[in-house]
């Protein structure tokens, strides 16, 4: 298990991991309601490097992005939950609407979105002109929280 991280010691750790030559792969997310989908996402992210960081919307961000009856899970249970994924290696939040600013400063070896985001991936151009690799993952068919969420609240 993996630890949570401020932003401040990610990008410590991330200079660590650097000088020790780890690859450094980062996905990022509201993992509102964790299901099978997310974790193989993070199943597959993590094959691709040494050390996988995911990046939470803060409740904030996610109440923003969804609307006022989310996140169904606060983030520092969506946090622990993550970081019980033999998966992640690092967890950390980010507050804006976007994690571009966050992938700036950590610049990862490999950033990861699902194919839902290929119209649009957050941080692809810093991560880019530093050299590293953005790549796109098949979503699990048959998995989306908003799906799950109106599943529940529609069930007789």
């Amino acid at each position: 298990m993996g630890p949570f991280y401020s932003r401040a010691e990610l990008v410590e750790q991330r200079a660590l991991w650097k000088r020790q030559g780890k690859t450094v792969v980062f996905t990022n997310g509201c993992y509102d309601l964790l299901h099978p989908g997310h974790v193989r996402l993070l199943e597959q992210a993590r094959s691709l490097g040494d050390i996988l960081i995911l990046a939470l919307n803060s409740d904030a961000s996610v109440r923003r992005m969804k609307g006022p009856s989310r996140p169904m899970i606060s983030e520092s249970e969506r946090a622990a939950m993550a970081l019980a994924l033999a998966a992640v290696d690092a967890v950390t939040l980010f507050d804006e609407d976007t994690p571009r600013e966050l992938i700036a400063e950590v610049l990862p070896d490999v950033l990861v979105k699902g194919a839902d985001w290929s119209h649009f991936i957050a941080g692809r151009g810093e991560v880019e002109a530093a050299g590293g690799r953005v790549l796109t993952v098949s979503l699990e068919p048959g998995y989306s929280t908003t799906n799950i969420v109106e599943r529940l609240i529609n069930q007789p």
